[in-house]
């Protein structure tokens, strides 16, 4: 019988992943302090994680970048991945970073309605297209937007030019056989219901799976699920397989605005 929890192991075949979490958090709050626009802790809610961070462009603002950080649902918050924001600001784009209340302290259901709110209240104060990107569990929460139970309002989710779920997470069921979900407390009813490639895509707006090629293989099949699955339903889908890249580092050229990820995010490919 496959070992479910070892397919979700990330850290365990990375070497040196234990001392990243502190990295990111350095680079972030080093970059934070050279920026010259940024906005701390907009509200988007009552709770205590109900808030997002704003950087903006030098200019006029061109459109709005939502990223949404991973973590297994139960991990991290905005504040360790502000410098993969560089990538889309130099080219002129508004990023929004939410932060969203993790496991156990709520469902997934509750957090795809967190991203929501959060995407919603951005998009009140950044004008233009909307181009939502998402790194694991955060790619989950941003396809999750695009479903056909999608409560995004038409007057959002008429904006969103494109999607990119960066290692995203796209049929949770096996995730029932794991050790996460003592933390997770998903029900069959709820892992299915959360599960974007489970459901008829609400538009057509184009969508990438983008995904490290050394990453555990069952990352690129989540993936590669999605974009094969919404392709029937006549989505235009991409599945990039990133040679050579981790879980880990596969989000790390969205700081680099010659990228080729960072071109897909603000659809310049």
């Amino acid at each position: 019988m496959r070992d479910w929890d070892d397919a979700y192991a990330n850290s365990a075949h990375i070497p040196g992943s234990d001392k990243m979490p502190a990295q990111w958090a350095e680079r972030a709050a080093a970059y934070r302090a050279g920026l010259k626009h940024f906005r701390a802790d907009v509200a988007y809610g009552s709770g205590e994680r109900q808030s997002f961070d704003l950087i903006l462009p030098d200019g006029d603002s061109k459109g709005l970048v939502v990223f949404v950080h991973g973590g297994y649902w139960m991990r991290f918050d905005k504040s360790a991945w502000t410098d993969l924001a560089e990538g889309a600001r130099r080219h002129g784009w508004t990023v929004c970073l939410p932060s969203y209340t993790l496991a156990p302290a709520a469902r997934i259901s509750d957090m795809t309605a967190e991203i929501i709110a959060a995407t919603t209240k951005a998009a009140s104060l950044v004008g233009g297209p909307i181009r939502l990107a998402g790194h694991s569990a955060g790619g989950h929460l941003v396809t999750r937007m695009l479903c056909d139970d999608s409560r995004l309002e038409p007057s959002v989710f008429n904006r969103i030019a494109g999607t990119l779920s960066i290692s995203g997470l796209h049929d949770l069921r096996p995730l029932l056989k794991t050790k996460m979900n003592e933390t997770l407390r998903m029900t069959m009813e709820e892992a299915a219901l959360e599960s974007a490639a489970l459901h008829l895509p609400r538009g057509h707006s184009p969508v990438t799976a983008w995904v490290g090629g050394s990453e555990r293989p069952e990352f690129i099949r989540q993936s590669d699920l999605l974009a094969n699955v919404w392709t029937g339903f006549d989505v235009p889908t991409r599945l990039v397989v990133d040679p050579g890249l981790n879980h880990f580092t596969v989000i790390d050229a969205l700081k680099d605005p010659s990228s080729q990820i960072t071109a897909r995010l603000i659809g310049l490919d």
